[in-house]
């Protein structure tokens, strides 16, 4: 029998990237999952198999992904795909956010993953297969959450940057997918997981009120299942057709669609404008 396949799963300690790594591990693939707290990890998976390379790796260090990559190929010969899950949601407005508190968020949401696929990409060269998904968020497509503009911003990255990666490695016989998820019911909202701004600004009246949003109605009624997204990571990987774009979650399905229908009626209702900016072709005599 073909050995099953190595993954690699960022984020893992809670969350999304939790539930995958113990659903992958019950299918019995071989799993590397990296975490900055590997104690808690540790705890969370319990006894320890052959088939488990729990790492606590420092994703914006670019050496200390290199050593956890090297230790994964050491340990397991291979890997063949990869989750870029690590991240976290930081919220307030442009105006409230430091600057250090924006670059902290692209450091870990973006600049961690672009470590990631840099150190993996050699080893996907050599044997000319391998899988990437990188997970974006419904907010990566979708950005008018007031508060929300800097994590939007490094999830719109995530997908800018798939999409490019997903050209580059095209005829090397590499996927790279970008994941939306919607809202699940995961951790995320919790406090640990969701940053607000230092120095709040009251005016900000729509910001506030989707905070509250936030934290009264819609954390704990998640409408989305991470065993259910976690299948189909499983699902989606041993396909021969791997999509490009990958939404999880009727919310997510919903307020995508709602987004290209709102760019297709202002497409359409513009036309005239944007073709307008074209040179003019001289009129003939």
């Amino acid at each position: 029998m073909k050995p099953k396949k190595v993954w690699l799963v960022t984020g893992t300690s809670k969350g999304l990237g939790l539930t995958l790594v113990k659903k992958l591990l019950k299918e019995g693939y071989r799993v590397a999952a990296t975490s900055r707290d590997i104690n808690m990890l540790n705890e969370e998976i319990g006894q320890h198999t052959q088939n488990f390379l729990p790492l606590q790796t420092d994703l914006v260090n670019n050496e200390s992904v290199q050593t956890a990559i090297a230790k994964i190929v050491e340990t397991f010969g291979t890997i063949d795909v990869v989750v870029n899950n690590a991240g976290y949601g930081q919220l307030g407005t442009l105006e409230e956010l430091s600057d250090e508190e924006a670059r902290q968020n692209f450091d870990v949401n973006v600049f961690g993953s672009l470590n990631i696929i840099r150190q993996v990409m050699p080893y996907f060269r050599e044997k000319k297969s391998g899988a990437f998904f990188n997970i974006s968020s419904i907010a990566g497509f979708l950005g008018t959450f007031p508060g929300w503009g800097i994590y939007n911003a490094t999830k719109f990255a995530v997908a800018g940057f798939t999409e490019a990666l997903s050209a580059e490695v095209k005829s090397l016989g590499v996927t790279a997918t970008i994941v939306y998820p919607g809202y699940f019911k995961t951790n995320f909202l919790l406090k640990g997981s969701m940053r607000l701004a230092t120095h709040p600004i009251a005016d900000y009246k729509e910001a506030r009120e989707l905070e509250v949003i936030h934290d009264e109605q819609i954390a704990g009624n998640q409408p989305g299942d991470p065993e259910s997204a976690a299948s189909v990571f499983i699902q989606v990987a041993e396909s021969d057709h791997r999509p490009l774009h990958l939404f999880l979650g009727t919310d997510a399905f919903n307020m995508a669609n709602s987004k290209i229908e709102t760019l297709k009626e202002q497409l359409s209702t513009f036309e005239s404008l944007t073709k307008s900016t074209d040179f003019q072709l001289a009129a003939k005599k």
